[in-house]
């Protein structure tokens, strides 16, 4: 039987208008102290997000977002925040904030293979559902 690692994860989300609480889900990031892993994967629908503000800062969102998976790798390309420990990265990325970009509370999980639970993460909660192929 394999071995199971715990592993948090978090719904990166984007809040146009912070005052109104309303969201997109835009990614995820997985976490495993064990492991030393720490990953996130992003996709934006930005048609969502303009559905909520039709005046959000795309630009800035972007970059935002794009910054999320730079401190996950940590290393130069993320700065100071590259420097620091895989937890204290990913404890920095989720910590709560009032902005257009946030994250869900940490859920934890259990499985053999925490590396590879960033898609099947980012279909249930992020990915827009498919309709059913016969019928739809």
């Amino acid at each position: 039987m394999p071995t199971l690692s715990t592993y948090d994860y978090a719904i990166v989300r984007v809040v146009p208008r912070v005052e109104r609480g309303e969201f997109v889900n835009a990614g995820v990031i997985v976490s495993c102290a064990a492991q030393g892993l720490l990953q996130a994967a992003i996709e934006l629908d930005e048609a969502r997000v303009l559905a909520l503000d039709p005046g959000a800062d795309l630009p800035g969102i972007r970059a935002a977002l794009a910054a999320i998976p730079l401190i996950c790798a940590g290393g130069e390309a993320a700065g100071a925040l590259g420097r620091l420990s895989t937890r204290e990265r990913f404890h920095w990325l989720v910590a709560p904030r009032s902005s257009a970009i946030q994250t869900s509370a940490v859920h934890t999980g259990r499985c053999a293979a925490p590396a590879l639970m960033l898609d099947p993460l980012m279909r249930k909660m992020v990915r827009s559902p498919k309709p059913d192929q016969p019928g739809a």
